[in-house]
């Protein structure tokens, strides 16, 4: 029989996230916005705090980005949902799903970028997240 190492407690960590701006979309709520980007998702834009603008340098157009968001509207106290909101779906625990809902809602979206206009907003396709989303980190793809 295999053992399992025993679960050491640790300090409580007061995690922070720095909002760095918004998504802009026409995608208004969560009932109308596709599941991810590559099903119908549209150009976007990425608003970030104008003192980020310097986070951007080495970014061009037709780069390849991950945009991190906080998805506002989750519900953090969901463990378990019917994949993609489809009760015909057998019940899953959230981490093997990519619900909004899970206990830190954080949105991973892999776009292009479009268009860069100063100080620091982006045009990016395809973004799935609504209006208001907050921004939270960019991380590049190549």
């Amino acid at each position: 029989m295999a053992k399992t190492a025993p679960v050491s407690p640790r300090p409580p960590i007061n995690a922070t996230l720095t909002v760095l701006g918004y998504v802009r979309s026409s995608l208004k709520d969560r009932e109308g916005a596709p599941k991810s980007g590559d099903e119908g998702a549209p150009e976007a834009w990425i608003e970030l705090d104008p003192s980020y603008a310097p986070a951007l340098l080495g970014l061009t157009v037709g780069s390849r980005v991950l945009i991190v968001t906080w998805l506002h509207q989750g519900d953090r106290t969901t463990l378990q949902c019917h994949p993609r909101a489809d009760r015909n779906r057998p019940l899953r625990g959230v981490f093997a799903t990519r619900s909004p809902d899970r206990p830190n809602p954080l949105g991973l979206h892999e776009v292009e970028i479009r268009e860069i206009v100063e100080p620091a907003r982006l045009r990016v396709f395809p973004l799935e997240a609504i209006d208001g989303t907050p921004v939270v980190d960019m991380k590049n793809v190549g």
